[in-house]
C-alpha cells in the first residue's frame, strides 16, 4: 500500500474497556510514525456520547469525539466488556451501521466482539473470541461462527482476541503500509518476539507444573466432553466412541491429569459455568442447564467446591471491579 496517505483508525471505548488492548495497538502505530519520520497512522478515541470514559484499570480517558460524529476513519474497533451496551441502542447501533454502509471496516478487540454482535454486524462472518469468553459468547450468539484464532479477518470485519493479539494486528497494519522491514523494527523496539497472524490459535496459559500436551486418548476424550456440555456424556459412552474400555480411559486420565475423567469433566463444566456467571447476566437456572444440570441445586454445590464461593457471591465480587456496570476484561 501507499504509505504517503494517512491511515486513520477509530477506537470506540465503553466504560470498563481493557486499557491494555487500546495501548497495545496504538503504541506500535505511534512508534511506526516516529521511526518513519512522517505521520502514516492517525487515530481517534471515541465514546458513545463523547464523555470521559473509565477503563477497567480505572484510568480515565477523554475521547476525541462522540460516535455519531465519526466519519473519517478507515477502520473502527470496538473495545468493551462482554456486558457493554449502548445507553441508546438504537442510535449507537445505527451509528455503527452507518459507518459500515460508508465502507468503514469494523472490528472488535477482546470483549468488544459482544457489542459488535449485538449490533447485528457480525452476522454471516467468522469472529475471534477470547478463550475465557467462549462459553458466554456461544450462549448469547449460537448462530455466529466463532474461532479460537488470535486474529480473524473476514471481509470487512476484523476481530482480535486480546491485547497481545492487538499488538500483532498493529504490526500487520504497519507491514501493509510501510513494509516488513518497518514492522520488524517496531517489533524490535518493543521486544515483541513473534508476530502472529491469521489462523494462529490462542494458547491458554498453563501452570508450570501442568503437562503441556495431553496424550491422544485423553485429548480425544476431552474433545468429546467439550462437545457435550449441555447434554453430558458418560465415561462409558466416551470409551465406546473411542473403542477402548472405561478402565483404559480412567487410567489414562489419572496418569495424564491426576484426576478421574469424571472429575476432569466436572471441572470443565464448572469453568464453563463460571464464564456465564461472570460474563453474562443469565439466571442460575439457565446457567445450570447450559452446563448439563437439570436444576441449579447441584450446580451451586459443585461451583462452591470448585471456586470456594457460590455463583451469586462470585458475581457480586466481580461487580466490585466493574466500572458503571461493566466487567473488566483480560488483557491478553
Amino acid at each position: 500500500m501507499n504509505g504517503s496517505e494517512i491511515f486513520k483508525v477509530g477506537f470506540l471505548i465503553f466504560p470498563g474497556f481493557p486499557m491494555a488492548c487500546l495501548t497495545s495497538i496504538i503504541e506500535p502505530l505511534r512508534a511506526a510514525n516516529e521511526i518513519a519520520g512522517v505521520e502514516v497512522f492517525d487515530w481517534d478515541v471515541v465514546s458513545e456520547s463523547g464523555a470521559r470514559t473509565i477503563s477497567s484499570a480505572r484510568v480515565a480517558f477523554e475521547p476525541d469525539a462522540r460516535l455519531a460524529d465519526v466519519g473519517d476513519v478507515s477502520l473502527l474497533f470496538v473495545l468493551g466488556a462482554p456486558t457493554s451496551a449502548f445507553e441508546d441502542a438504537r442510535q449507537g447501533n445505527g451509528a455503527l451501521r452507518r459507518l459500515d454502509r460508508h465502507g468503514v471496516t469494523l472490528g472488535a478487540i477482546s470483549g468488544g466482539v459482544f457489542a459488535l454482535a449485538r449490533a447485528g454486524l457480525i452476522e454471516g462472518h467468522r469472529c475471534s473470541v477470547h478463550w475465557c469468553y467462549e462459553t458466554a459468547f456461544r450462549d448469547a450468539f449460537p448462530h455466529i461462527e466463532m474461532t479460537g484464532d488470535v486474529i480473524t479477518v473476514d471481509r470487512r470485519r476484523i476481530t482480535v482476541s486480546g491485547a497481545a493479539s492487538a499488538f500483532d494486528l498493529a504490526l500487520q497494519l504497519i507491514e501493509d503500509r510501510l513494509g516488513a522491514h518497518m514492522a520488524h523494527e517496531v517489533a524490535c523496539w518493543f521486544q515483541h518476539a513473534t508476530m502472529r497472524g491469521h489462523g494462529v490459535q490462542q494458547r491458554i496459559p498453563m501452570r508450570p507444573s501442568a503437562a503441556p500436551d495431553l496424550p491422544p486418548l485423553v485429548a480425544r476424550a476431552v474433545a468429546l466432553f467439550a462437545a457435550h456440555m449441555e447434554q453430558p456424556i458418560s465415561v462409558a459412552e466416551v470409551a465406546a466412541q473411542l473403542q477402548v474400555t472405561p478402565r483404559q480411559v480412567e487410567r489414562a486420565f489419572k496418569k495424564a491429569t491426576g484426576q478421574s475423567p469424571t472429575h476432569y469433566y466436572r471441572s470443565m463444566r464448572m469453568k464453563a459455568a463460571r464464564q456465564l456467571v461472570l460474563y453474562s447476566k443469565q439466571s442460575m437456572s439457565h446457567i445450570a442447564q447450559a452446563v448439563g444440570y437439570t436444576s441449579a441445586t447441584p450446580l451451586l454445590t459443585h461451583y462452591r467446591a470448585a471456586f470456594g464461593v457460590n455463583p451469586q457471591e462470585d458475581r457480586r465480587q466481580i461487580n466490585s471491579f466493574r466500572v458503571q456496570g461493566n466487567v473488566p476484561l483480560p488483557p491478553a
